[in-house]
């Protein structure tokens, strides 16, 4: 993360650092979103597609689907859990 506040930087120069720095973090939140759904990629297809065809057949896509929905639920779980542990850490 960059830190601005030490310079010595006019206001506009310290809203345009700002919102560069916003403009990263989205990027930022994109591309960990896209290396989540590559993950999802990876580990669904292996599980439930066993030949690949023109179309994905009923069985296939409700795996995948399943598939899917546990990764998500998987992972917020243990995000709520790991904020939970460091939220009674901080008190």
């Amino acid at each position: 993360v960059l830190h601005f506040h030490s310079y010595n930087f006019s206001a506009s120069e310290k809203a345009e650092a700002t919102e560069l720095q916003r403009m990263i973090a989205i990027e930022q939140q994109k591309a960990q979103f896209q290396a989540q759904v590559h993950t999802f990629t990876d580990v669904c297809w292996d599980k439930c597609v066993d030949s690949p065809g023109s179309k994905l057949d009923h069985r296939t896509e409700t795996c995948l689907v399943s598939c899917v929905e546990r990764f998500i639920d998987t992972t917020l779980t243990i995000t709520n859990r790991f904020t939970q542990m460091v939220q009674k850490g901080a008190h």
